[in-house]
């Protein structure tokens, strides 16, 4: 069954055109209509209202703007080099916007008042060059054009690609096209915003509603007025430098309306829900003269008559307002959804004094996975002086790790986002202590030891505790860092001190181990074993002692470990000795020493 094609009349003036873009609407004070196009085709205009039965348009009704006579634009698709004429001139601000030098342009222009701050249309663009490669290289130019009436200022053109300045056309919207070139050579161009395509009509089969090659999506244009202004609006298309394959401009019948913005809904889903506990307010930006309803999920909020409201729940919104002098009636709707609340833990931190002056060193961080409650959904903590430097952001405490309280009892805002960037907040309180705390108290865990490295040797204190330590290994001397270097060979006793004077861990024995690098076995009393002092404080270990030759001369365990240079009751010569030093979990420790007589 063939499809129904659309049914131009192209009998219809300007006021008689705009009526059909508005549909008499009220909210638009109409004024100055003209239109113009082609006068050299008897009887036949390039302008003119369409109506559609078929569900292949997504247009009902509306109006045409073609550069052939309009009628040629009912369908099916026939393919032909098109109409127009070299006398019929192009438009000049049309080339102005698009930089092209047109030729057979169609325009209809009017002036209007609007009565709200949004105006929009509905439109789709349709054309001839959407065939073999003219895509690739050329397209005829469209633009929407609107000023307010008087200025000097550029038309601002409408017709263009969502969320950019490029205009509307076959050559910056469409798929990627494949051609066969006049040498014969297959050849291509990559796809422009293809998204915005809508369909070619050029298969042999196709029954399409209009007669033209292909076509876009369906695009909305809407743009901020100011009511009461005037503004004098210009829609207008133009072949580009040669009257051949035409294109048309349809416009939605009714779809030229001012309206009002409300923004987008506020939703879960979308991720842009307004945050637990925030208000949002639902603002028409329009004059405090007009009359206004607002309704929350249908019903009247009888009280309420202002331009805009303020929400604390969540809901459908809706406005009806009423405009003057016109007296007509635009409405909108907006949903608001609202995160879940999500909860902190007001938290204390207790921190010594020993000093008594009222102050004290404070790890803010310490209090970061109290503070959120367990939630691993919560961003970092960052910490303010006060609740109002923490809503606008100013003045983090920036040395959380070593801050010093600036009063007793001193409430810090802890501040953090949630999985929905939405800021939640507690208190942390910091308190003063002239006692010793039991749970700021250090517990040493264990030392570990780098040995056998002469004076060299090395420590790193390992500590469990919430608070700021210092470290000794003689009770003496403290420091910041847990670990020291260039240590003896001897027995120590490891400290964990809080900076602030909440008191010291136990003490913790370890030993340093060195081996004696010479020895004289002359029965002086000095020097006459060689052995390795407090070996048989660590784990079991295996010691051998080579000569130089690699014979082995003695074997040991790290309990017995005492030799006197001898072998099989034979003393043995002055000499340099190795040996090896095995423990049970595989470490091997190898060195040398001297025999002296």
């Amino acid at each position: 069954m063939q499809a129904q094609s659309i049914v131009v009349d192209d009998t219809k003036n300007a006021l008689e055109l705009v009526n059909l873009l508005t549909n008499n609407n009220q909210c638009l004070q109409i004024s100055n209509t003209n239109v113009a196009g082609d006068s050299f085709v008897p009887g036949k205009n390039s302008y003119g209202g369409f109506t559609n039965s078929s569900a292949n348009f997504p247009f009902q009704s509306g109006i045409v703007l073609s550069t052939w006579s309009s009628t040629e634009s009912e369908g099916p698709f026939i393919r032909n080099l098109g109409g127009g004429s070299n006398s019929w001139l192009g438009d000049p601000d049309l080339d102005q916007i698009l930089n092209i030098k047109s030729i057979n342009a169609t325009y209809l222009e009017f002036d209007f008042i609007p009565l709200t701050n949004i105006i929009s249309f509905n439109y789709l663009f349709a054309s001839n060059e959407y065939q073999d490669d003219f895509p690739c290289r050329y397209s005829d130019g469209f633009a929407f054009l609107i000023k307010e009436k008087g200025s000097t200022a550029a038309y601002q053109n409408l017709a263009v690609i969502p969320n950019t300045t490029i205009p509307i056309s076959s050559t910056n919207i469409h798929p990627a096209i494949n051609f066969v070139d006049v040498n014969g050579t297959l050849k291509s161009c990559a796809a422009s915003n293809e998204t915005y395509f809508g369909q070619f009509n050029t298969s042999p089969t196709n029954t399409s509603p209009i007669n033209y090659a292909g076509q876009t999506k369906v695009f909305n244009a809407t743009t901020n007025v100011i009511p009461g202004k005037t503004y004098h609006i210009k829609l207008v298309i133009g072949d580009d430098a040669v009257n051949y394959f035409d294109s048309a401009i349809f416009i939605e019948a009714a779809s030229f309306s001012s309206t009002i913005n409300l923004g987008t809904d506020k939703l879960l889903s979308t991720n842009n829900a307004i945050c637990f506990g925030e208000d949002y307010i639902i603002d028409t930006k329009l004059s405090s003269n007009y009359t206004y309803k607002w309704y929350k999920d249908n019903v009247l909020l009888a009280v309420e008559t202002s331009p805009s409201y303020n929400v604390k729940t969540p809901g459908i919104y809706k406005v009806e307002v009423t405009l003057s002098p016109s007296a007509c009636t635009v409405s909108n709707q907006i949903k608001i959804e609202y995160t879940p609340e999500t909860f902190l833990k007001n938290t204390a931190l207790i921190q010594c004094d020993i000093d008594e002056d009222g102050k004290a060193v404070f790890d803010l961080t310490t209090a970061d996975s109290e503070i959120k409650n367990n939630n691993t959904n919560l961003g970092q903590i960052t910490y303010y002086e006060s609740l109002a430097d923490a809503k606008a952001n100013l003045n983090p405490i920036l040395n959380s790790t070593n801050y010093i309280n600036k009063s007793l009892n001193q409430l810090l805002i802890a501040k953090a986002n949630n999985s929905y960037n939405c800021p939640v907040y507690a208190e942390l309180n910091l308190k003063i202590s002239n006692e010793t705390i039991p749970d700021r108290l250090a517990t040493i865990t264990g030392v570990k030891t780098t040995n056998f490295a002469g004076n060299k040797n090395s420590v790193i204190i390992e500590y469990t505790g919430t608070s700021n330590y210092e470290f000794s290994i003689d009770g003496n001397y403290y420091q910041e860092s847990p670990e020291f270097s260039n240590i003896a060979a001897g027995n120590y006793f490891a400290y964990a001190r809080d900076k602030n004077g909440c008191g010291i861990s136990i003490p913790f024995s370890f030993y340093v181990l060195d081996y004696p690098h010479y020895f004289t076995p002359n029965g002086d009393g000095f020097n006459d074993f060689w052995t390795i002092k407090n070996l048989s404080q660590l784990p079991p270990a295996t010691i051998t002692i080579f000569n130089r030759y690699g014979k082995l001369l003695k074997q040991f365990n790290s309990s017995n470990l005492i030799w006197n240079g001898t072998l099989n009751n034979f003393l043995l010569p002055a000499d340099d000795y190795w040996f090896n030093l095995i423990f049970e979990d595989g470490s091997n420790i190898k060195g040398h020493f001297s025999l002296k007589r």
